[in-house]
């Protein structure tokens, strides 16, 4: 499944190669990842919007921007149950979804047209999977819509092939983890089976390893956030709270962490 005579330790260096080379080359994109998990949405869009060009050396500001606007969206929306409704009632969230969806069909075709020429190229790979969700993940989860399955199956088989080259790839064990999470809680029996499959504990194990591994920063928070946000919706608050604790050390200014950890939802 893997080169036999990696050590996990180069495993786990070569995760962030990418983003990090990236980041060497534009202070800029570090900054905008620093708002990102800072809960500076806006700003960290307003940022990357130069920074993801039509180049596959910008694919780590594209899936950044299209996660940043999506986030947006989810914030702006909230939780209300009727999501047409309220999506028709709010004022930016017409030009927001345009941008997201523009954005990310551009890193798409621009990952794709990678894969042709380089089919097995990890971090394009991982890169066109992340996009391809945080589309899916819009779609049914922040919109309430049935779209994107397309996306869902480029998605894993994209996942899949970076897990298979290389197990250790913390990003991309923690994006093919929600997919096991949210198919296996979210999703109808019949409709599991016809999406591949889930596996809510081996979602919240990958989780759990990938914030402990030894990667960038950015990279782990991308693993702390996830297993902060599974742990809340499996009312785990005692590890939630120690989660987030954790994570505020370094993103102080979150306002998320912030309500959390000042008024946590009662344990069941």
């Amino acid at each position: 499944m893997r080169r036999t005579m990696v050590t996990i330790a180069a495993a786990a260096a070569s995760v962030s190669l990418y983003v990090t080379a990236a980041e060497a080359e534009s202070p800029d994109l570090e900054a905008a990842q620093r708002m990102f998990y800072n809960g500076r949405y806006a700003d960290a869009a307003s940022v990357t919007t130069d920074l993801c060009t039509p180049d596959v050396d910008a694919l780590a500001a594209c899936e950044l921007r299209t996660s940043a606007l999506l986030f947006q969206l989810r914030r702006a929306l909230g939780d209300s149950p009727d999501k047409e409704e309220t999506f028709t009632r709010c004022e930016p969230c017409a030009e927001l979804l345009a941008t997201f969806v523009a954005e990310t069909r551009r890193g798409q075709q621009i990952a794709r047209a990678r894969l042709k020429v380089h089919p097995q190229d990890e971090a394009t790979l991982f890169f066109l999977g992340k996009l391809d969700l945080n589309y899916v993940w819009l779609q049914l989860g922040t919109l309430g819509r049935k779209m994107g399955w397309d996306e869902y199956w480029e998605a894993r088989r994209s996942l899949d092939k970076v897990l298979l080259q290389n197990p250790h790839n913390v990003r991309a064990k923690v994006a093919r983890a929600w997919i096991d999470y949210i198919v296996d809680t979210k999703m109808p029996r019949g409709t599991r089976w016809l999406l591949g499959g889930g596996n809510k504990k081996r979602g919240l194990r990958a989780v759990r390893e990938a914030a402990t591994a030894d990667a960038d920063r950015f990279v782990r928070a991308e693993a702390g956030f996830a297993l902060w946000d599974m742990q809340v919706r499996e009312r785990n608050i005692a590890g939630a709270l120690a989660t987030a604790a954790k994570l505020v050390e370094e993103f102080p200014a979150n306002p998320e962490l912030r309500r959390f950890l000042d008024a946590p939802p009662v344990s069941q």
